[in-house]
């Protein structure tokens, strides 16, 4: 009977902890639904905002630019009608003057006839001196309607055609951007980010990406990348801190964005790869991430290592050379199992290396098979794998076995494939550079 009710017990456990998990399982489905509701309705305001904003600004603009216009034109109608009306007032005072007089001319003429016959000699001279003084055969000229302007408007109705046209095609509202961020991979001090299309209708001639920390209060995005590719390393990030990342497109042709991606939050807990500080014959930036050999005065070629072992293996280590002097088949860049003091290259043993010629030598023997000669610009790559331990007899594989790593190493359009045997199981690795001659300078990541 205790048999039987012990499977009951564990039965119920098992049950009770579906259930738990069944319920968390959903739990964490209302918070995804609640967090989609919130995106549904945040993007659908702030959508809201731009369009009554933009709108506004325009019919502002658009009022502003009429009145504008429309008091230009009002400005030249009162010109016209200022200079045209000049002319017919002065002729207009001529005239009321002229009626003034023959008004008076009439009363005296009048008057003379009326008067007695001793005074009407006299004043019939008066009055016919006075009537040939005023010349009433002299008429002013009055223009005709023809010749006096006839002031009109002139207004074209298709520029109501054009904006009515224009104005149905402004702006567009789309429910989901032409592009999303596809993946945050996280890398030393640094984050690659992957996006791709979701529109495939979209025709996109470039790319922008904008990050900012998500715990900055009133941090801006700022601009990481714009260009034609679908990915991008961003640099110079704090190891455990949230950065927020989002992307657009640009149609071709076009020279307005697309909407921005909803933003994805991405973080790195691997440290910057950096260049041991104080090594002789180089200056470093303040950041250590790069390195400028100064000193050619040195007839040794010391080696520059990292400042920790921080490269794993399954991650990507670049080298980019910004600045190139003289070369030297001594120069190396490359990955080694320790930081030894002493040496003049990493062309060692528990090393391999890519020299500034493209020679590459593993444990200190050269290869037949050679990269591109190293220049300004360039950017050298090591990837490696593990493979598998051959452990030497019984011995223990982290005390005398060979750890057998698989190594890429690219340059240029060109890479090497080999495997290398190390003497011990290492979990992390050193890099490091050695240049004969100054003038060289490299960035890591």
């Amino acid at each position: 009977m205790s048999a039987e009710v012990d499977v009951l017990l564990q039965e119920a456990k098992e049950s009770i902890e579906a259930a738990q998990n069944y319920r968390s399982e959903l739990q964490q489905r209302l918070n995804g639904l609640s967090q989609a509701r919130t995106q549904v309705r945040g993007s659908s305001g702030q959508a809201r905002d731009a369009l009554q904003r933009h709108f506004s600004e325009l019919q502002a603009a658009a009022s502003r630019l009429l009145s504008e216009r429309l008091s230009a034109l009002l400005a030249e109608v009162d010109a016209i009608e200022a200079d045209s009306v000049k002319p017919l007032d002065e002729c207009q005072s001529l005239i009321e003057h002229g009626v003034g007089q023959a008004d008076e001319l009439l009363r005296e003429g009048e008057a003379a006839l009326r008067c007695g016959l001793g005074e009407k000699e006299d004043k019939l001279g008066s009055f016919t001196k006075k009537a040939v003084h005023i010349q009433l055969d002299s008429l002013p000229e009055v223009p005709a309607l023809v010749d006096v302007p006839c002031v009109s408007a002139q207004l074209d109705d298709s520029l109501l055609v054009v904006l009515r046209d224009r104005v149905s095609r402004l702006g567009s509202v789309a429910s989901h951007p032409p592009v999303q961020i596809e993946e945050l991979q996280e890398r030393p001090g640094s984050i690659l980010v992957r996006w791709c299309k979701v529109d495939e209708d979209f025709a996109a001639a470039d790319y922008r990406l904008q990050h900012r920390r998500s715990s900055g209060g009133r941090s801006q995005y700022e601009d990481a990348y714009i260009g034609r590719d679908c990915e991008f390393l961003v640099l110079h990030l704090d190891p455990h801190a949230d950065y927020l990342f989002r992307v657009s497109a640009r149609g071709e042709g076009r020279t307005e964005w697309s909407p921005w991606s909803v933003p994805q939050t991405g973080y790195t807990t691997l440290a910057p790869h950096e260049w041991c500080p104080g090594s002789e014959g180089y200056i470093l930036s303040s950041r250590r991430n790069i390195a400028l050999r100064s000193d050619s005065s040195h007839t040794r070629c010391p080696v520059l290592y990292s400042n920790a072992p921080t490269y794993f293996c399954g991650q990507t280590l670049t080298f980019k050379l910004s600045a190139a002097g003289p070369m030297d088949r001594r120069d190396s860049l490359g990955v080694c199992v320790d930081s030894r003091g002493g040496t003049e290259s990493l062309q060692r043993d528990q090393a391999v290396c890519i020299s500034t010629n493209g020679a590459v030598f593993v444990n200190g023997k050269e290869m037949t098979n050679q990269l591109p000669a190293v220049a300004l610009g360039s950017a050298v790559t090591f990837d490696m794998e593990v493979v598998n331990l051959f452990p030497v007899g019984n011995a223990d594989p982290g005390e005398g076995g060979h750890f057998k790593l698989r190594v890429t190493i690219g340059s240029g359009s060109r890479e090497v494939v080999f495997d290398w045997l190390v003497e011990q199981t290492v979990d992390c690795l050193f890099f490091g550079c050695s240049f004969l001659h100054s003038g060289w300078k490299v960035l890591v990541f």
